[in-house]
């Protein structure tokens, strides 16, 4: 069975998660577009917030959200309490908040890497399993509730 992947971001990641959203459904992925649907400027947790919800409730195995730095859809995704979302760079930062984090939502800063990278990070991300073991007792302590 594919993996369900949610994706997202703001007006700066629409083009990078157009193409990601092709590249992963060509690839076997089911995936979901909670928005936005234009570049025109919106604002990210109008996209965020739904689509770390949907991860939560377990309608969707990981998420991938995509904006300038990232930093504004990693803030608001981790509000929600069944979020680990970890901002990625890099493939190397990409496999690390799966392994250590059990991230399951991956945020892209897309005004600071390249198209390629993003695709990169993205299938690293994925395809990173969460190591478990002494990672799991601490990730256990994260959520406040």
């Amino acid at each position: 069975m594919s993996k369900k992947i949610a994706i997202g971001g703001d007006h700066a990641g629409f083009e990078y998660k157009a193409v990601l959203i092709e590249k992963l459904q060509k690839e076997g992925y089911e995936v979901k577009d909670f928005g936005p649907f234009s570049n025109a400027s919106c604002d990210y947790p109008d996209f965020a917030h739904p689509l770390a919800t949907a991860v939560e409730n377990k309608e969707f195995d990981l998420g991938i959200l995509l904006c300038g730095s990232a930093n504004g859809v990693a803030i608001t995704a981790n509000k929600h309490q069944g979020i680990r979302a970890g901002l990625a760079w890099n493939t190397e930062v990409a496999q690390l908040v799966r392994l250590h984090n059990d991230a399951n939502v991956l945020c892209i800063p897309a005004r600071f890497v390249s198209l390629e990278e993003a695709a990169a990070i993205t299938d690293t991300f994925i395809q990173t399993n969460f190591e478990g073991g002494r990672h799991q007792l601490r990730v256990n302590k994260i959520a406040c509730a």
